[in-house]
Formats: C-alpha cells, sequence, structure tokens
C-alpha cells in the first residue's frame, strides 16, 4: 500500500471536506506518519476514518479527531502540555514541535493520582466520562483541555478553560471517539 498516497487522501477526504484547514495542523498531520504508531497487522488500516485497535483494549481515534483536536486546542509556542495516553504516542507526536514541552501520562494514571505540575494545556487522547478533579488540578488558571466527552451515551469533542478554579466541558462536535475506561463513572441509579 502507499502510505503517502493514503495520507493524502486522509488530509484531502477527511479533515479538508469537515472544516480542518489550518496549515500546522495539515503539516503536522501530514508528517507524523500515523503507520509507525499501530501494530504492524493495521499499517494498511491506519488512514482509515475510524478507529485502529491498538490490543489491550486501547485504540487510535480516527484521523478526524485528532485533527479537530489539534485545531481547538490552539497550541502555542510557549504551551506546556500534558497528553493522556491512550497507548499510541501519537498525538504527542503531533503536537511536540508546535509546544515548548510535552510530558505525556496514561490513562490510568491520569484517572487516579494527582500531580504537582501543572501545564497550561491537556490533551486526552480518547473519551472520558468524567474529568476527575486531580486531572482538572494539573491544569494552571486560564489553563484548556481538549478531549472527548461522552454525554448520554454520546461521543463528543469538548473544550473547556479553567476559570476561578473551575471547569467546565464545552461539546465542540459529535465525533465517534474510543472510549477511555479508566475515566468511567460509576453508574448511578434512575427510573
Amino acid at each position: 500500500m502507499d502510505m503517502n498516497s493514503a495520507r493524502k487522501a486522509m488530509i484531502d477526504s477527511q479533515l479538508r471536506t469537515s472544516g480542518v484547514n489550518e496549515p500546522y495542523v495539515l503539516t503536522r498531520m501530514n508528517s507524523v506518519l500515523r503507520e509507525d504508531f499501530v501494530p504492524a497487522a493495521s499499517k494498511d488500516i491506519a488512514y482509515m476514518d475510524r478507529a485502529v485497535p491498538l490490543g489491550g483494549g486501547q485504540s487510535l481515534p480516527a484521523p478526524l479527531f485528532h485533527g479537530i483536536a489539534l485545531m481547538e486546542a490552539a497550541p502555542k509556542a510557549d504551551d506546556t502540555v500534558l497528553v493522556v495516553e491512550n497507548g499510541s504516542g501519537y498525538l504527542a507526536a503531533l503536537i511536540a514541535p508546535l509546544v515548548s514541552n510535552v510530558d505525556t501520562i496514561s490513562a490510568e494514571d491520569a484517572a487516579s493520582k494527582t500531580g504537582r505540575k501543572t501545564y497550561s494545556l491537556i490533551l486526552v487522547d480518547g473519551a472520558i466520562e468524567q474529568l476527575p478533579a486531580g486531572l482538572a488540578k494539573r491544569l494552571e488558571e486560564g489553563g484548556r483541555i481538549v478531549t472527548g466527552y461522552i454525554t448520554r451515551g454520546v461521543t463528543r469533542l469538548a473544550t473547556a478553560r479553567k476559570v476561578a478554579d473551575h471547569v467546565a466541558l464545552t461539546p465542540v462536535t459529535d465525533l465517534g471517539i474510543p472510549v477511555l475506561g479508566a475515566f468511567t463513572k460509576a453508574k448511578e441509579w434512575s427510573f
């Protein structure tokens, strides 16, 4: 399979037609080879418009998720970024040259641990049902978060800015996004 043609088709058929036209996003998505972030058996489907299974219950989200997430993040050269990983490393590779520093953390650690270091931008590479207080504390005042978010069983890309020590996610667009099980909310009883 010609990966260069597949990458060009991803940009022209998936990103551009969905409104992802920011030059920095298209440059990064063209430069970072998705096939390097999936299992060998999945290289031929690395550019399809669906999530690619990575094994262990994890998936690399579809290219459109990463394109819109990068566009919504609007990274700045002085940003310090925390990427909550899905096991691929792809999102961290996309954003690294655009910002001053990138740290990564597993979804499990992000859901259960509180860190002392704060960040101006947090990117979550998947969908969450709830934003844990420990992860919200890692966002500095005025900082931004871009994540997949599950509401009523629908996954959406969502963003937020930390204001007065409060973070409230706002949906941007409905989008198929792999769920990060570490962020599953406890089931509640209802009528």
